[in-house]
């Protein structure tokens, strides 16, 4: 069994998850947002006073606000840290973003792996599995725990929402499928964590989701 720990970083105001095994304490840290010294030391500090070791990095997709905390992570923590291989060229160009939004953004470490050769993930006893949810981004993942029942979905799916596909390399069908036939089929009591405001459960967006009804 899992635990999560959200916290709303950056002017994005990204959702970035600290997620642990409640019997190991190895933990993962999800989309970091973190862009301030301050928004930094909450991370740090939240994770020492759990007593956690920080297995994983892992980001959903390669968007500047998801990833603004990469470095500090890896060189804070030392996990292995994952991302989607479709989603690189963005990740290489954290800078280029950020001058988008006049932003000074330090450069992304490369992962050690991508999802598509990471094996199997597992934090403690506990296995996690990759779904692969394209249509934000062209390489998107979402995290699956089914034993706790809950998905990260990064930008694709939010509540009564769904992620904009006006930015290099979105589609939206693509993105309708993501959800219609990855995310949809899971387990309806499922909670949904976004990449940004509320969470909710697979449910409520079969049922109120204006965009995938």
């Amino acid at each position: 069994m899992v635990k999560v720990k959200k916290f709303v970083f950056s002017p994005f105001s990204v959702n970035t998850y600290l997620v642990w095994d409640k019997a190991s304490k190895e933990a993962a840290v999800i989309d970091p947002g973190c862009s301030t010294e301050k928004e930094k030391e909450r991370l740090s500090q939240f994770v020492y006073s759990k007593g956690l070791t920080v297995k994983y990095l892992w980001n959903t997709h390669c968007h500047i606000d998801h990833i603004l905390g990469n470095k500090f992570v890896k060189e804070a923590f030392y996990p292995v840290f994952i991302a989607p291989e479709k989603d690189l060229p963005l990740l290489r160009n954290l800078k280029s973003q950020g001058e988008m939004f006049g932003m000074e953004t330090e450069h992304s470490p490369e992962p050690d792996y991508t999802f598509e050769n990471a094996g199997e993930l597992l934090l403690g006893e506990t296995h996690v599995e990759t779904i692969f949810t394209p249509g934000h981004t062209p390489g998107e993942y979402s995290f699956y725990f089914a034993e706790d029942g809950i998905v990260f979905t990064g930008d694709v799916l939010f509540r009564k929402s769904i992620g904009r596909t006006d930015l290099w390399g979105g589609d939206i069908t693509t993105l309708l499928n993501s959800i219609r036939e990855n995310l949809f089929a899971l387990p309806e009591e499922t909670v949904v964590f976004p990449g940004h405001l509320e969470s909710t459960t697979i449910a409520h967006e079969k049922a109120n989701n204006p965009f995938v009804r």
